[in-house]
């Protein structure tokens, strides 16, 4: 899990010099102004929650988790678990959409 951590860090903070990272008590997060990715590491996968709302995600493998109004760690209405490098382009596309919704939101 540490190695898939480290990846998916690198590419998150690689998607824009204004992306910085939070560590928090139970999660870390992913923000420019606000939080776009929360990782809340588990012991077989990394749990990401998305801040983007689930009917504007292009999600074509069915990756995504609608969690609204469920209770949680992290922020967002998305949950996605990242389990292995092979999903790693998938589960990033998804993160891009909600980095680009947060910038959107920004402007």
């Amino acid at each position: 899990m540490l190695d898939l951590f480290y990846e998916f860090r690198k590419q998150v903070l690689n998607l824009d010099s204004s992306v910085r990272e939070e560590v928090k008590c139970r999660y870390i997060a992913y923000k420019t102004m606000t939080n776009f990715v929360d990782i809340i590491p588990q012991r077989h996968a990394l749990v990401l929650s998305l801040k983007i709302p689930f009917a504007e995600i292009n999600d074509p493998k069915g990756l995504c988790r609608d969690v609204t109004g469920v209770g949680r760690r992290g922020n967002g209405d998305i949950e996605v678990k990242l389990a292995s490098m092979d999903q790693m382009e998938d589960v990033m596309s998804l993160v891009k959409q909600a980095f680009n919704k947060n910038q959107e939101d920004i402007v």
